[in-house]
């Protein structure tokens, strides 16, 4: 099951209500990868902790591009797609998967790992102190 952005789904009807001769359903097909693919990039680049100026530089494209693309007002070429995909360290099928990354939740589950081994790794320097005050 797919859930569509608000805005989608009206640009979707702005479309749909014209008389432009294109198949209504190619609209929708065409929005929804530009979501998708927006969408994960920006998860990738975030999991990755990268700026959109950072990506940028290591995809060799212009930072205003890849805000772009993310705002879903250009969809790159395939050369382009292989350049960002290559960046994110990710195969570029990845980019137009319908698998979302709950960053938010990535982060605090990081998060709870590392405050566990932060307090591990203090608890065994507690006892190594103790035991070598002795």
């Amino acid at each position: 099951m797919s859930i569509l952005h608000p805005k989608i789904i009206v640009k979707f009807k702005l479309l749909h209500k014209s008389k432009t001769g294109v198949s209504n359903r190619f609209i929708l097909m065409k929005i929804k990868l530009r979501h998708i693919l927006a969408t994960n990039i920006r998860n990738h680049r975030q999991l990755l902790g990268f700026s959109q100026a950072k990506l940028a530089e290591i995809a060799n494209i212009a930072p205003a591009y890849v805000a772009m693309i993310e705002l879903e007002k250009k969809f790159p070429s395939d050369e382009v797609l292989e350049r960002i995909a290559g960046a994110l360290k990710i195969d570029p099928t990845e980019l137009f998967s319908k698998a979302c990354f709950p960053v938010e939740e990535i982060k605090i589950f990081h998060k709870s790992v590392l405050d566990g081994i932060a307090q591990v790794v203090n608890n065994q320097i507690a006892i190594f102190k103790a035991t070598n005050r002795e």
